[in-house]
């Protein structure tokens, strides 16, 4: 299984980019998807979650300014994606998506050690 992520980029404060992460096949028969990112100097944090029913979880920094969102096909692929809006600079990190087996998602976005899978990683950066 590999997960593929999109270019990130250098985005002005309170602009928007929209990273993505291909899965090319996800043998589950039910799964978790989410983003990480880490910033310098600073641990690893959940960003957003989804599960195969399309439950969502955001943290509490990004709630209202990051969607996930995926695009199952019938082949077994799987695009899914972060759109982040009205960036600051606190958002500055490399992105990581990850993909796991299906857990719930609504109460919390599942520690590192639940995913299976990992994306090479994106940086995001936000400048003035």
């Amino acid at each position: 299984v590999q997960l593929v992520e999109s270019e990130g980029g250098s985005v002005q404060i309170g602009g928007s980019l929209n990273v993505s992460c291909i899965i090319s096949e996800l043998r589950y028969p039910g799964y978790t998807l989410a983003w990480y990112r880490r910033a310098p100097g600073k641990e690893r944090e959940g960003v957003a979650a989804i599960d195969k029913d399309g439950h969502t979880n955001y943290a509490p920094s990004v709630k209202g300014r990051f969607t996930i969102s995926q695009d199952r096909q019938d082949s077994g692929k799987i695009t899914f994606y972060l759109l982040m809006r009205n960036l600051q600079f606190e958002d500055t990190a490399m992105y990581y998506c990850a993909a796991g087996p299906y857990i719930p998602v609504t109460k919390v976005i599942p520690p590192p050690s639940w995913y299976n899978y990992w994306g090479q990683g994106t940086q995001v950066t936000v400048s003035s």
